[in-house]
């Protein structure tokens, strides 16, 4: 099952850009490892996955958030009229999905992504372009937000624990940005590391 393990050091790296008690959408959450990062730094979580094992274990793990089933592939978008503060999706990629997430950004929302990129079919599992981004392929889906950070590369490490067979290390691509577009007046300064 995806979502175990430790929280991604992209998105605790970046955590801190969220205003307080944010309603927060984990995307495709698995076991539910930003959930419980996300809820114990305060947040309003909705964990949203297609599993419904993965999400007992969510529900027991945080019985404060907000839980919901859905197939998001192959049935219409569950949160239609919903906003969030922030949009966690990480390991997952469903490329007909993206305008109905940044749709659902609130203004001054925080935009988390970290996926498989290009390169990753010659390391493992996922290997399928479809699960793949492209080179700049985060970038251009943002064009419209604040790019606030941006990865694209091989990240040396262990094997994924969900990806069986894989060597280790992975392609990666990741981005964190900020729905600024609508918001007028919003003169915030974005810090990028970690506070002390």
């Amino acid at each position: 099952m995806h979502g175990l393990g430790a929280p991604s050091a992209w998105v605790q790296r970046f955590t801190p850009l969220l205003k307080p008690a944010s309603r927060v959408l984990d995307l495709a959450c698995g076991g539910g490892r930003h959930v419980q990062w996300l809820a114990a730094q305060g947040h309003q979580v909705l964990a949203l996955d297609r599993d419904a094992a993965a999400l007992a274990r969510v529900r027991e793990a945080v019985p404060g958030a907000e839980v919901l089933q859905a197939d998001v592939e192959g049935g219409p978008w569950p949160l239609a009229g919903r906003q969030f503060d922030a949009i966690v999706v990480t390991n997952y990629l469903w490329r007909p999905l993206l305008p109905a997430l940044l749709g659902a950004l609130a203004e001054g929302g925080v935009y988390l992504h970290e996926t498989f990129a290009d390169g990753h079919q010659h390391i493992g599992r996922p290997s399928r372009p479809d699960f793949l981004l492209q080179s700049g392929e985060l970038l251009r889906v943002c064009a419209g937000l604040r790019v606030l950070a941006y990865e694209d590369g091989y990240e040396p490490g262990p094997a994924s624990s969900w990806a069986d067979g894989q060597e280790g290390g992975r392609c990666v691509q990741r981005i964190v940005a900020v729905n600024e577009s609508a918001a007028a007046g919003i003169q915030a300064r974005w810090p990028l590391g970690t506070p002390a």
